[in-house]
């Protein structure tokens, strides 16, 4: 009986043990924020323009370092901007990824002004050069709820 009760402890100790390993991997998305989004026209970030395609947006590994983001091709094999960011704060968290836009006109690309990650009231406000920065502070601001 003692010998049952011993390996009923030790399988429920492992299973334990497992599941603490298992859990940070099951959230590493949720710490670096990794997006995969794709546009379907250009778009406008601080200090170029990404023409229509699929993006990776991320976060630094290092916490100290989440001012940043980091946009990579669809593979992740370049990368193709490093972009400063101040925090950006919501009312509400929804299930998905959440732009905000600068509408610019006709003649210009629409400009990304924020990121919010699914489940997230502090996002990410990108910052712009100070003359365009102006611009975008008159322009009208679209939200767009991406799907997962």
């Amino acid at each position: 009986m003692k010998r049952v009760t011993f390996v009923a402890s030790f399988v429920t100790i492992l299973f334990l043990l497992a599941v603490l390993i298992v859990l940070p991997a099951a959230h590493a998305d949720q710490n670096n924020q990794e997006t995969t989004v794709t546009f379907s026209q250009p778009v406008q970030i601080p200090g170029r323009v990404l023409p229509a395609g699929t993006y990776v947006f991320v976060l630094p590994d290092e916490i100290n370092d989440h001012f940043q983001v980091r946009v990579f091709n669809a593979d992740h094999t370049m990368l193709i901007a490093t972009l400063l960011t101040a925090s950006a704060e919501r009312y509400r968290p929804t299930e998905n990824t959440v732009f905000g836009f600068a509408e610019r006109g006709s003649s210009q690309p629409e400009a990304i002004v924020t990121w919010f990650y699914p489940g997230e009231t502090s996002g990410h406000e990108f910052l712009y050069p100070k003359q365009m920065q102006q611009e975008l502070a008159s322009a009208r601001v679209v939200t767009v709820v991406a799907g997962k």
